[in-house]
């Protein structure tokens, strides 16, 4: 029987974690050549009592697609044994490999482990990057992943989360760096239904957002190296619009990097 916290751990890497790995080709121009000119679907999966899940990406002339859900024949897949050797393994507690489809196939599965390898460094890093370059796309990745990862503890129902969601108006939660257009994401909640996104909300202003005054200070709260009230008392951290609920949304962003761990 799979617990809740396997659930909802699942739901953040299957389609909040994983998704980034196409984030991590597009912005890195040696792993992106091993996809180059290629067609292929990957997928990486898991076994349950209902079925599989997973989740899986399109390559065509090596341009990524991300889908939630199973395909029909990929040509490379990694498929776990159950929910909880999945989440063990992308959370580092376990070092057990998948059973592996596509073993002919070296070349693209090696480039497949590479992106993954790559994203878990990064995500697992406890200190910033050095390369300002690095530092951008790991700012990236953490507001990629917190929104779509919020979205997803609601639609797995968590109990927290959902409570928040079904009594909220329709509102938009943002996370931005002053100065770097290129570098936000935002969650838009209304009545229990939640959407995240990537990218500016620009219909109107954010009910609420979370805005750093420079990569580095984005980086101090996101690998937790900085105190969020310091910061917030030196400006290296704007609590926007509507500040009261600066806390709410930062226990949900803990409770994410939680689930992750």
């Amino acid at each position: 029987m799979t617990g809740l916290d396997d659930i909802y751990s699942s739901r953040i890497f299957l389609n909040a974690v994983l998704p980034l790995v196409k984030v991590i080709v597009e912005n890195d121009e040696s792993l992106g050549k091993g996809f180059q000119g290629k067609n292929a679907k990957i997928q990486i999966s898991a076994k349950t009592d209902e079925g599989k899940v997973g989740t899986h990406f399109i390559i065509e002339d090596g341009v990524w697609t991300v889908k939630k859900g199973i395909t029909d024949s990929p040509d490379i897949e990694l498929e776990f044994k159950s929910i909880t050797a999945f989440n063990d393994f992308f959370k580092g507690k376990s070092k057990k490999l998948p059973r592996i489809i596509g073993l002919r196939k070296l070349g693209l599965l090696i480039s497949t482990f590479k992106a993954l390898l790559k994203m878990a460094a990064m995500l697992g890093a406890k200190e910033p990057p050095k390369k300002e370059e690095d530092k951008e796309l790991l700012v990236k990745l953490y507001f990629y992943l917190l929104s779509a990862g919020i979205s997803q503890l609601n639609k797995a129902e968590h109990p927290e989360i959902s409570k928040w969601a079904k009594k909220s108006p329709d509102r938009v939660y943002a996370w931005a760096v002053n100065g770097k257009p290129q570098l936000c994401a935002y969650i838009r909640v209304k009545a229990g239904n939640t959407k995240s996104a990537r990218g500016q909300y620009t219909r109107s202003k954010p009910f609420f957002t979370m805005r750093f005054d420079s990569v580095d200070s984005a980086l101090g709260i996101l690998l937790q190296t900085d105190n969020l009230i310091e910061a917030t008392i030196k400006g290296r951290l704007i609590m926007e619009g509507a500040p009261e609920f600066g806390a709410q949304i930062g226990e949900f962003m803990t409770m994410v990097g939680d689930y992750a761990k």
